[in-house]
């Protein structure tokens, strides 16, 4: 609770005088009410505890539960709330691409929405994912607490703007891989979407929107090459997409970098698998896209 004091004044003969003072509250509830029409939809519980400093940490917890069971608030993270607007009150939900760049920012990490999260933002959404995927830089956190189910989690060892895009949100921007590097993650965390048959479907609605020239050096360095032997693999064999794979293969060639045979899917095993000279691939799944 904050003390707040009004004082009123009147001029008499060129001369201020202080005639009364209205003292009144501020509770937690009324702030978050002034936050949210000055056009603030985050805040951490830091800042509630900065600014209401005399109230114990039990009693600012005890508070913040109650505004998050009325449905004003939600606890998205560890110590992390979004004010829930009007036109979300009745699901008592906000989608995470609401709050992911305030999110972000409060944790100082950089990220980028990706794999399929990134598919839909880039009208390749043959589903609507359940969440938002994140990739963001490593460490990885060593204690899962307070986990949003409406997010998943990806980690990279950085983080390169080079490859990512923005896109304006009800609350500001939020960043998303370009076509090329979802992509490639898609093949490489393919276990974290469904599978590769589901990633091949994606891919064939993310070749519309590709474009080979972002394919880079520098891109195929930022994957490894077990990645870009898959995806090439994908393109060519699979999608019939043999143009882009070329410039796929033409990359690895110019990288010095030496092909070995890897399994198309990890989790099976190779003994009698076909083998793709080209790629380097052991054959030891089928795929077999949706009809886009």
């Amino acid at each position: 609770m904050i003390l707040y004091f009004d004082t009123y004044y009147c001029n008499y003969y060129g001369k201020t005088y202080i005639f009364a003072i209205k003292c009144y509250t501020m509770t937690i509830r009324s702030w978050i009410h002034d936050k949210a029409i000055h056009g603030y939809s985050t805040f951490s519980i830091d800042d509630v505890k900065k600014n209401f400093a005399g109230l114990s940490p039990v009693r600012i917890q005890t508070d913040l539960n109650i505004l998050a069971k009325s449905s004003i608030i939600s606890a998205v993270y560890r110590g992390f709330y979004v004010i829930i607007p009007t036109h979300y009150m009745l699901r008592g939900i906000v989608p995470p691409l609401y709050y992911v760049d305030q999110l972000m920012s409060y944790l100082g990490k950089p990220y980028y929405v990706s794999l399929l999260s990134a598919a839909e933002l880039l009208g390749a959404a043959h589903q609507r994912p359940q969440t938002l995927s994140i990739t963001t830089r490593l460490p990885q956190p060593r204690v899962s607490t307070d986990r949003n189910p409406l997010l998943s989690w990806t980690y990279r060892r950085e983080i390169n703007e080079e490859f990512l895009l923005t896109k304006n949100t009800e609350t500001g921007i939020v960043k998303y891989a370009t076509a090329e590097l979802t992509a490639a993650d898609l093949v490489q965390y393919a276990q974290n979407v469904g599978g590769l048959s589901r990633v091949a479907t994606v891919l064939e609605e993310l070749c519309d929107v590709m474009d080979m020239c972002r394919f880079t050096d520098n891109l195929c360095n930022y994957t490894t090459l077990t990645t870009l032997q898959r995806l090439g693999y994908i393109m060519e064999n699979v999608l019939s997409e043999r143009t882009k794979a070329d410039v796929i293969y033409d990359r690895i060639k110019s990288s010095g970098k030496k092909m070995i045979y890897r399994a198309l899917d990890k989790g099976n095993s190779t003994t009698g698998a076909e083998r793709n000279d080209r790629w380097k691939i052991m054959i030891n799944c089928e795929i077999e896209p949706d009809d886009v």
